[in-house]
């Protein structure tokens, strides 16, 4: 039996929305696809703010936290998404020393798109193998806090972070960290339960 886990996801004002809904899908189907076959929900998924306030996405999604920095001690997967942002957070000296305190107690450190500057600024992803959203990618490399930034890869695993490139790869990691922590078989039901079968209909490498 998979033990039971706490995942936080990180919020803030004008992060992207899918940075964040796609993995909080991903880790809420997992809990559904258990609940069907186990009558459980072993991991609790939570999304935090600096103040538990309702924050403003990039695109006006207005999203009521479940929690506070200040009310969360441990857990087992932070994650932070991307979008403008960032470039405000990581300058917010309470969420990266939250950030860096918080990374300490987890099994996994994770970004989608541009989270991974937070990540490398606060320190969890700094001197890390990386990746984010490809627009991105050189403004990573000239700060100069990742070991190597890697373009055209959906996700990039280095010890306990990972971080992936742009908005949808998010989904991609999501999955596969479902598989880490609970298997493989029960990450590709979770996969069949989102009918996650991406086939873009202007499909282009970018």
């Amino acid at each position: 039996m998979s033990r039971e886990r706490t995942i936080g996801i990180l919020i803030f004002d004008d992060a992207e929305e899918l940075d964040f809904v796609g993995p909080y899908e991903v880790f809420t189907m997992s809990n559904e696809m258990f609940a069907r076959s186990e009558n459980r929900r072993p991991d609790k998924v939570l999304l935090i703010s600096e103040t538990g306030r309702t924050v403003t996405c990039a695109k006006g999604m207005r999203v009521e936290p479940h929690a506070a920095i200040g009310d969360i001690d441990r857990l087992d997967l932070l994650l932070v998404p991307g979008g403008q942002g960032t470039r405000v957070e990581v300058n917010n000296k309470a969420i990266t020393d939250w950030v860096a305190r918080i990374a300490g107690t987890c099994e996994w450190v994770t970004s989608v798109c541009t989270g991974s500057l937070v990540l490398t600024a606060a320190g969890p992803a700094k001197g890390k193998r990386v990746t984010t959203h490809w627009a991105f990618i050189p403004t990573l490399r000239e700060r100069g806090e990742a070991a190597e930034v890697l373009e055209r890869v959906r996700y990039v695993r280095d010890g306990n972070v990972v971080t992936s490139a742009g908005v949808s790869a998010g989904i991609d990691m999501a999955l596969w960290l479902v598989g880490q922590m609970h298997g493989e078989d029960h990450a590709r039901a979770t996969q069949l339960g989102m009918q996650y079968d991406p086939a873009p209909p202007y499909a282009a490498a970018v």
